[in-house]
């Protein structure tokens, strides 16, 4: 047999070694040319971490939170509606449990036909529907060593009685969710949703304990709710430190119970506006969840957000699922991202700003005394993610940025709001006018669907990040003719067009038309064009050298033409304009500002 060799310079053993050094200088030597600096590739997270553009083997960590040994995840869809057809094609379509967040009524006519030795069910906290699902499970021709599930209590009041019963009767079924979904819904970031966790579980380990459970079957009661995003490194993250929290809180419990996860991807990344761009948002986090080890995932359909999900998105929510597991065979590998330095640097970093605010959260008399201060170091969270929504720096694909103004509105019937979780309204709501009974695809959408059920939430609001941007959106949409902004562009298209996009994207994301000038010879083009625009208000876009020559004038044409406000795409300009905008404006307040400027009432 004949054997190939590679050349010296291609064995890898043979590479010569680089240092951090040796790559800081290099890079260094391209930011100079750019002007920017080395801090402009780190990126500085809303728990304080600085996520570093560069990992080496002198950040590694030893790989600590493995997850279980088990072939996949549950794959686990939530109905709110008692309707048996939807179930039934959930579980014919590869749904293996099923969230339900139904009233005890319906319960038995909905689960007729289901197998309730192959398919888990989890309620959603009602205590009604826990005492009915006992009635069902005992008989259905079930083992009772067979029954799993959860019936998603809160382990105070008459529930603990319910657990009882259920720990007697069926020994594998879980009863409490300790579930996270608020905090993160609320704007909190990272760790603060893994901390509270922390201390709403010990809460209810305590609660359990003082009922009488051993501290073992207390924990063995247990599963928790995370919420998974777009954001795929912090989610693997989150999870992998979720564990090694909990087997720390375990360690000093004196049990060996693991940590079961069920993962549900973020309502609060979710959007009313381009709502196709949510098949996206969720594939990345339910990929991100199923790295990170979860043992369940559910997969927001795409509509969720806008209403009651039709079929066909709950369809695509279960094949994402179903590609990732059957086609990716991403369950096949336990814990892939072990011994990743960046990962493992992040999972670590995460685990210690989570237990210090857990250690907070119990020094301030643990949940829910201490719920006061989560409610504000949460809403402290939201206020600097809002400042970074609002200028952009967080982009929101299809609605901050790369807007479709043309976009055809996607219609669903009112998403059902359950008495024991009332939506509550939050201030982007009460300036927007929502009305929870109108089926009106945008400006009038049904409220946040809560998913917490009966969980503990301390009176945390629901937000969205797109919310303030689709305000917007639904004020232009709600005028007799679209407002618009006029894209004054010098010189040939390769001269404004880079300028032209940006401030074309920035105004369509406050539903402003942006009809421009196109490629234009002299600052009279650009006037005339303006004035046949029937136009109040022009941004002037061009490049350096056409702004040196040609802005001044053009400023002064554009005022003789009628133009009553004129902003300029860039940061500066001898033209006496009256604002710039630029790559980093406080784009939402330039957006609100240009409704007053119009006398557009809201």
């Amino acid at each position: 047999m004949m054997e190939l060799a590679l050349p010296a310079e291609f064995r890898p053993n043979e590479f010569p070694s680089a240092s951090r050094e040796q790559w800081r200088e290099l890079v260094d030597a391209v930011l100079r040319k750019t002007g920017a600096s080395y801090d402009s590739l780190v990126t500085k997270t809303y728990d304080g971490f600085e996520l570093q553009p560069l990992y080496t083997v002198d950040d590694a960590l030893p790989p600590y939170a493995l997850a279980p040994v088990k072939q996949g995840w549950d794959v686990r869809q939530r109905h709110a509606v008692p309707d048996p057809v939807a179930l039934m094609n959930d579980l014919e379509g590869g749904v293996t449990s099923l969230w339900l967040a139904l009233p005890a009524s319906s319960l038995e006519r909905v689960l007729d036909g289901v197998y309730l030795d192959l398919a888990q069910i989890v309620l959603d906290g009602d205590v009604e529907a826990a005492r009915a699902m006992l009635r069902i499970y005992d008989q259905a021709p079930v083992l009772a060593s067979e029954v799993r599930g959860n019936l998603g209590l809160v382990p105070f009041g008459p529930a603990l009685d319910v657990i009882k019963q259920a720990r007697e009767q069926f020994p594998s079924l879980r009863t409490v969710v300790v579930d996270a979904l608020p905090f993160h819904d609320a704007g909190g970031s990272d760790s603060e949703e893994l901390g509270a966790s922390l201390a709403l579980a010990v809460s209810y380990l305590r609660a359990l304990t003082d009922a009488g459970l051993p501290v073992s079957d207390a924990f063995a009661q247990l599963e928790f709710r995370y919420a998974a995003t777009a954001d795929q490194f912090m989610t693997i993250a989150k999870l992998r430190a979720a564990r090694r929290l909990w087997a720390r809180v375990a360690e000093v419990s004196g049990v060996d119970v693991p940590q079961v996860q069920h993962a549900v991807t973020s309502s609060a990344m979710m959007t009313r506006r381009d709502p196709w761009v949510n098949m996206l948002r969720t594939t990345i986090a339910t990929l991100a969840a199923g790295l990170g080890g979860a043992d369940a995932v559910t997969v927001q359909p795409f509509d969720a957000a806008i209403g009651l999900p039709d079929e066909f998105a709950r369809r695509v929510a279960r094949n994402t699922q179903n590609l990732l597991l059957e086609e990716s065979h991403l369950g096949e590998v336990i814990d892939p991202a072990a011994g990743s330095w960046y990962v493992e640097s992040l999972t670590d970093e995460l685990a210690v700003a989570a237990w210090a605010w857990f250690q907070e959260i119990e020094r301030a008399g643990g949940l829910p005394a201490a719920g006061q201060l989560v409610a504000s170091r949460i809403a402290s969270t939201w206020a600097a993610r809002s400042a970074r929504l609002a200028d952009r720096s967080d982009p929101i694909t299809g609605v901050s940025e790369f807007p479709n103004l043309n976009e055809k509105p996607v219609v669903r019937e009112p998403a059902p709001v359950r008495e024991t979780a009332p939506a509550r309204e939050t201030a982007a709501d009460a300036s927007s006018g929502i009305d929870s009974d109108s089926q009106a695809p945008w400006g009038d959408a049904p409220p946040i669907p809560s998913f917490s059920g009966g969980s503990d939430n301390f009176g945390l609001p629901r937000v969205r990040y797109a919310q303030a941007f689709e305000e917007l959106r639904d004020l232009a949409d709600a005028q007799p003719e679209r407002p618009q902004v006029f894209l004054a562009t010098l010189g040939p298209v390769s001269a404004h067009t880079a300028r032209a996009t940006f401030a074309a994207n920035l105004f369509n994301a406050g539903g402003f038309a942006t009809p421009n000038a196109g490629p234009t010879k002299t600052p009279e083009d650009v006037a005339e064009k303006f004035k046949q625009s029937g136009a109040k208000f022009a941004v002037v876009c061009g490049s350096d050298t056409s702004y040196a020559d040609q802005a001044v004038v053009t400023v002064e044409a554009l005022r003789k033409a009628g133009a009553e406000r004129v902003l300029l795409a860039g940061k500066k300009s001898e033209a006496e304009v009256d604002g710039y905008v630029y790559m980093g404006c406080p784009a939402l307040e330039i957006l609100n500002n240009t409704f007053e400027f119009m006398g557009v009432e809201r």
